[in-house]
């Protein structure tokens, strides 16, 4: 059986015919390493040396030659690579008998004589391997004179196996080339391309044949091309792979539109690691990386909605609150922000003409350097010019973008003509938005960027629309609050009479102290002239804070001031202070000590309802506390409200305190009143300076809760 496939006349041999004779195809003509150069017998260049290099690390070819007597004379390196036959082994030998299976003897003397007639043959033959199995080999064989000038036969070989995994590479690299939607390159180790695909050449607006021989830099001005060569170059020299490295710029495919591209560059060797060039890949990235980047500004807005709604309103002071605007809207979404109040609402029992139609800025953050300072001052005040967009927002109560002929129409006053100018040349964009809280508009926002920055998207719109919106009603609570404690310290200042009489027989101090800038409550002291030279101390508080706590207070300071005018005992003043906060309310109480002092019998009667028990130190500076029965709060409904008796001779003091003075979050009320008797060493200082060592031992960081303080110390009456 013959094993193998010719390609013959009959069998697909090819012949050229020249005068009608028939003469043999044109031989084909390589360079082939048959020994290795020595260093002391130079070769010189030789044209073709290199690519059969190449050509041999991508498919290894074998050759021999026989002469006329069917001997082996010529075996290649190459041959014995894929043969395993040592050219000493195999020269001088029949190549019959040492490579065609015996079953092809006939097949191989045939093709002698074919060979030798002229004929050139390709086929699929077997060849015997040292090892005695057979290679399978794709051959060539051609006539070709042997050393003494007869013709012998000339062998090229190249296992099948080999030639199939060329083809189908080859196949699949023009597949890949062909169809990929991926721009990929071949690229030269200079960095020319060599070859690209349609992809590539789409996205370069560039053809595949210009790209030939030029570089990224020639081709792809405009992209970071020299950042990209860089890369190249480090994977040539390193021989690692980049991969998502990012190609940014415009192309002449899309000239006005800067796109992204994810590349990859990895390098192309041969088979004994010589670098040959990189292979290239390019997507186009463009939409997915506006669609991330889109993904995280929304992120980092919802971030920003956050952090405000956490940031703004942490505490009631409406300039505080505002303040808390703009410092969420400045820098991360615009380059300044200020918040305006409408006068009439900040200002609401101003009745005054004039207050209509004005605003005031109540806070403002610029970042801009050359913005006019003084005329964007926090407190200034500004008329809205009728039929201005400003007069539209707050009437409207919807938010509006702002041009520059809308915002010039704004500055209405000469003097500003710097701020003028700024505007015209430094905004890029604005945006107002009104305050709009409980129905009602408040004010607005102004939100501005200068040209060095993107203007307003919709997206930032929606976004400051929603902070806006939602600070509104931080302000607005603010705004009622400071309303109302300003109502409430103006009924107290009204109310509570810090000016003490003067008495016989007693020197007088007090002090009143809100529990802070933001609180005012129902704590109070008095005293009352009486007949026979006695006098009326009371001291009291009552529960709660704001302007309700004050206008109850008020009313028990007037309670006590006619009942004790009718010369009542303390028992029985706290008895009709007890109706009078019934009648108040059901939720209403306080407590209260009352007190009445004879200087002819040198001594006090005081009562309690609640109260923490007074102080008095002696004229020796030992200190006690009254140990009274304290009474049940007023309001409660307690009729049993028992006096006591305390001697108070010259020069001794009586303290009365409410409980404000002694409790605190860090300490209990037995504490509070061991802190109050050390601070009762100097009794013999003024009672001013008494009154303040007392809140300056107790009080250090200022009161948690108001504070009421009345001192008396008896004295001569003559004095």
């Amino acid at each position: 059986m013959v094993r193998g496939r010719l390609s013959a006349p009959e069998r697909g041999l090819r012949y050229r015919r020249s005068g009608g004779g028939k003469r043999p195809m044109a031989r084909m003509v390589m360079a082939v390493d048959t020994h290795e150069p020595t260093s002391d017998t130079p070769e010189p260049p030789r044209p073709g040396v290199g690519y059969a290099g190449v050509f041999r690390e991508l498919l290894p070819i074998a050759l021999w030659r026989d002469d006329a007597d069917g001997h082996i004379v010529q075996w290649a390196l190459a041959a014995e690579e894929l043969l395993g036959h040592a050219p000493e082994d195999v020269l001088g030998r029949p190549v019959k008998q040492t490579l065609v299976p015996e079953e092809n003897w006939g097949l191989a003397d045939e093709l002698t004589v074919r060979v030798r007639s002229g004929e050139a043959v390709v086929g699929t033959l077997p060849v015997r391997h040292r090892d005695g199995h057979f290679v399978q080999m794709e051959m060539w064989i051609c006539p070709t004179a042997d050393p003494e000038g007869r013709t012998g036969n000339l062998v090229i070989a190249a296992e099948t196996s080999a030639v199939v995994r060329m083809r189908d590479s080859l196949a699949a690299l023009e597949g890949l080339f062909a169809q990929s939607p991926i721009g990929l390159a071949m690229l030269s180790p200079e960095l020319d391309y060599v070859r690209v695909n349609d992809a590539l050449a789409r996205m370069n607006g560039v053809s595949a044949a210009e790209h030939i021989g030029r570089r990224v830099t020639e081709v792809a001005p405009e992209v970071n091309a020299e950042e990209l060569e860089t890369v190249m170059r480090e994977v040539l020299a390193g021989g690692e792979a980049v991969v998502d490295f990012r190609r940014i710029g415009r192309t002449p495919a899309a000239p006005g539109e800067d796109r992204v591209w994810s590349s990859s560059y990895a390098p192309l060797l041969g088979g004994s690691g010589r670098p040959l060039g990189l292979i290239a890949s390019l997507i186009d990235i463009t939409e997915g990386q506006r669609a991330h980047v889109n993904a995280e500004r929304a992120r980092q807005r919802f971030a920003l909605l956050a952090e405000a709604g956490i940031k703004i309103g942490t505490t009631l002071d409406l300039r505080q609150t505002a303040e808390e605007v703009v410092q969420a809207l400045v820098p991360q979404l615009a380059d300044s922000a200020d918040v305006q109040l409408l006068e009439e609402v900040l200002n609401p029992d101003e009745t005054a003409a004039s207050a209509q139609g004005m605003v005031r800025r109540i806070a403002a953050a610029f970042t801009d350097p050359d913005a006019p300072d003084e005329e964007l001052a926090v407190g200034r005040t500004y008329r809205i010019p009728p039929s201005s967009v400003y007069e539209r927002v707050v009437s409207e109560g919807r938010p509006l973008n702002l041009y520059l002929p809308d915002i010039a129409a704004l500055i209405t006053d000469p003097e500003e003509e710097r701020l003028r100018g700024y505007l015209r040349t430094c905004l890029g964009s604005a945006r107002m938005v009104p305050l709009v809280a409980r129905g009602k508009v408040l004010g607005a926002v102004m939100a501005t960027r200068t040209r060095r920055r993107e203007p307003f998207d919709e997206q930032d719109n929606v976004l400051m629309d929603e902070l806006v919106g939602r600070a509104a009603l931080n302000i607005d609570n603010a705004r009622m609050y400071t309303s109302q404690r300003e109502a409430a310290l103006t009924l107290q200042r009204s109310l509570t009479n810090s000016a003490l009489p003067s008495v016989p027989g007693l020197d007088l101090t007090g002090r009143y102290l809100p529990a802070s800038e933001q609180e005012v409550g129902g704590d109070w002291f008095d005293a009352i002239a009486l007949p026979g030279g006695r006098t009326g101390l009371v001291i009291g508080d009552v529960m709660g804070h704001g302007i309700h706590a004050a206008a109850v207070m008020g009313q028990l300071r007037t309670a006590v001031r006619t009942l004790a005018r009718h010369d009542i005992p303390p028992s029985e003043m706290l008895r009709s202070l007890d109706a009078v906060v019934a009648d108040l309310g059901e939720n209403e109480m306080a407590t209260c000590v009352y007190a009445v002092h004879d200087p002819a019998a040198g001594g006090c009667l005081i009562a309690r309802a609640g109260h923490p028990p007074p102080a008095v130190a002696d004229t020796e500076g030992t200190i006690t506390f009254l140990d009274g029965p304290s009474g049940t709060p007023l309001g409660t409904g307690g009729q049993d409200f028992r006096t006591e008796r305390v001697a108070l001779p010259e020069r001794s003091l009586l303290v009365m305190y409410t409980d404000g003075l002694i409790e605190a979050r860090d300490r209990d009320i037995d504490e509070g009143m061991r802190q109050l008797a050390r601070s009762l060493r100097h009794l013999e200082d003024p009672l001013p300076e008494i009154c303040d060592c007392i809140l300056a031992h107790l009080l250090p960081a200022g009161s948690q809760d108001d504070v009421a303080v009345l001192l008396a110390r008896p004295v001569r009456p003559d004095r």
